[in-house]
């Protein structure tokens, strides 16, 4: 039984998927029970388990509904704003699970933006291991910066930094690894 509306397997899972989503990005896995993503998504929390079993298998399945739902926002050309706020929730996941302990490399099982990534470096890089060492340093830039701007800024002493130029700069970064791997 639901509590909230949603019938069916297809809605249930639906707005599970997103509750989760919302509450890992705010306070991570650890910190949210299957409770709390019931309530919020205002099903019975017996349905969570029934569809996805473990909260491990949950985290999975909501990392790659993020991967998924960020690359159909790609591919339909979606707003940048849209997007930014899509790959900033998907980041934010990704950390809070992997700090809390959870193997998000592990639980997530589709990289659809990653190995697009990849597939456009390997025209760039003479080797396989080459792009994806690319691909995973881009994927760190982006990682840090969203996550410990703060932090960054204020030990770089770039305070006065706008969201602009680092937007700017960290774009400037990702061009300059893509053009450096070209073969030759």
């Amino acid at each position: 039984m639901t509590t909230g509306g949603a019938r069916g397997r297809d809605e249930v899972v639906a707005v599970t998927l997103a509750a989760a989503a919302d509450l890992f990005a705010e306070r991570g896995p650890a910190a949210t029970s299957i409770r709390d993503i019931a309530a919020k998504a205002g099903v019975n929390h017996g349905l969570i388990h029934r569809h996805f079993g473990s909260k491990d298998r949950l985290i999975g399945a909501v990392l790659d509904h993020l991967g998924a739902q960020l690359a159909d926002m790609l591919a339909a050309g979606a707003a940048g704003s849209e997007v930014e706020a899509a790959i900033d929730r998907q980041l934010r996941v990704i950390a809070r699970a992997s700090l809390d302990g959870y193997p998000a490399g592990q639980l997530q099982t589709r990289f659809p933006n990653v190995s697009d990534l990849i597939e456009q470096m390997r025209a760039r890089y003479s080797t396989e291991h080459a792009a994806r060492l690319a691909v995973a340093h881009i994927n760190a830039l982006q990682l840090g910066w969203r996550l410990f701007g703060d932090f960054l800024r204020a030990s770089a002493g770039l305070d006065d930094l706008t969201d602009e130029e680092l937007a700017q700069s960290i774009a400037g970064a990702i061009a300059a690894m893509t053009k450096s791997g070209q073969k030759q």
